[in-house]
């Protein structure tokens, strides 16, 4: 029961985390999902360098690890919403910004994981 009450937590943290960033960098673009984009990017940094130092460096105990994670990591991050927003461009016969959505997506997600993992590699280094 402790665990689901930390997941729920972090939870509420990160979805209101999701729509204050996702807004705010939203603002101002209108047909391309840029909000989205990069609460994904964003939040693959943070969950890299998170379990990284997690699994590397026993650095996070389980809990504030699932905490961060699954928590508020995952209700930060939006896969359902890039799926329904690369439908939606599917949808408008938009090829051009599907294209871009979905590749963005997902190298600049994978890209971040990467500097995530350098991030941590460079400040922990022993």
């Amino acid at each position: 029961m402790n665990m689901i009450i930390i997941v729920g937590l972090g939870g509420f943290i990160g979805a209101i985390l999701r729509y204050l960033v996702s807004g705010w960098i939203q603002n101002g673009f209108t047909s391309f999902p840029t909000g989205t984009l990069s609460v994904n990017v964003i939040g693959s940094f943070f969950l890299s360098v998170i379990l990284y130092l997690s699994e590397n460096k026993g650095l996070f105990s389980e809990e504030t690890r699932v905490f961060l994670t699954i928590g508020i990591l995952g209700a930060f991050t939006t896969m359902s919403t890039f799926s329904y927003e690369s439908f939606r461009l599917l949808e408008g016969k938009d090829t051009v910004y599907l294209s871009i959505n979905i590749i963005a997506t997902v190298l600049l997600t994978l890209f971040a994981v990467f500097l995530g993992k350098l991030f941590v590699l460079s400040i922990w280094r022993s």
